[in-house]
C-alpha cells in the first residue's frame, strides 16, 4: 500500500472505466466535449475558467489537466494567474457576504428566510468592526478583478462562473449584475456556467482513479 494519495500515475486507473461502465464513460465524455467545444467563448477562454473552477474545487488532477489544455489553446501564465485571482477574490467575498448571517443570528427579530437579497446591505458591518481588514480585502477585489492582461469583462465572467461552483447566491448576484455592465451576454454567461458544471463533474470523475487504486489495494 502506498503512502501517497495523489500519484500521478493513478489517472491510468481510469482506463478501467471503458469497461466497468461504458455507457456513462462516452456520456461523460461527450458531454465535457460538448463544453469544451468553440462557441461565443473560445477554447482559450473556457480552458481560463476552467483552470480558476479547479483552485475552488481544489482537485489536483483537475489543476494539471486544465492548465495544460489552457496552454495548448494559447493562454499565458500571467492570463492563468489572473485567472485564479479572481478565484481567490470571489472565494473570499463568499465568506465577507456570507457574514451577513452572523449580523442576523445575533438579531432576535430576524426574519426565517436565510438568503434574502436584501441581507447585503449589512456587509458594512465588517468595515465598522473589522476595518483595517476590510479595507484590505476591498483593495484586494479590486486589484483582481480590474483589467489587466484579461479584460474585467471577462474577469467578471470567470467570477461568475466561480460565484455557480462556490454555490454562494450573494456572489452569484453581484458578478451577474457586474458582468452585465461591462457587456457580457446570457451567451457567455452560460457557456461559463457550463465549463464549471462540467469541472466540478471532472473532478468527481478523476477521483474514481483513487477509488480503484484503493480497491486494488485491498486484494
Amino acid at each position: 500500500m502506498t503512502s501517497d494519495l495523489y500519484a500521478k500515475e493513478y489517472i491510468r486507473n481510469l482506463s478501467q472505466l471503458k469497461g466497468l461502465v461504458p455507457e456513462q464513460m462516452q456520456s461523460y465524455r461527450d458531454f465535457s466535449a460538448a463544453v469544451f467545444s468553440e462557441g461565443v467563448l473560445s477554447k482559450r477562454e473556457k480552458e481560463l475558467i476552467a483552470v480558476a473552477i479547479t483552485h475552488v474545487t481544489e482537485c489536483p488532477y483537475c489543476i494539471d489537466f486544465h492548465t495544460k489544455a489552457a496552454k495548448k489553446a494559447g493562454a499565458t501564465l500571467e492570463e492563468l494567474a489572473e485567472s485564479v485571482f479572481v478565484a481567490v477574490a470571489v472565494e473570499a467575498g463568499g465568506a465577507i457576504t456570507h457574514s451577513t448571517h452572523v449580523h442576523n443570528a445575533k438579531q432576535k427579530d430576524a426574519p426565517d428566510v436565510l438568503y434574502a437579497r436584501s441581507n447585503l446591505q449589512f456587509v458594512g458591518q465588517l468595515g465598522s468592526f473589522a476595518p483595517e481588514g476590510f479595507k484590505g480585502y476591498q483593495a484586494f477585489s479590486a486589484a483582481a478583478t480590474k483589467v489587466g492582461n484579461l479584460s474585467a469583462k471577462f474577469k467578471e465572467i470567470i467570477a461568475v462562473a466561480v460565484a455557480n461552483a462556490s454555490q454562494c447566491p450573494y456572489c452569484i448576484d453581484v458578478h451577474t449584475k457586474k458582468a452585465e455592465q461591462l457587456g457580457a451576454t446570457n451567451e457567455e454567461l452560460a457557456e461559463a456556467v457550463m465549463v464549471t458544471s462540467v469541472v466540478r463533474a471532472g473532478g468527481a470523475y478523476v477521483h474514481m482513479a483513487n477509488m480503484i487504486q484503493s480497491f486494488r489495494e485491498e486484494e
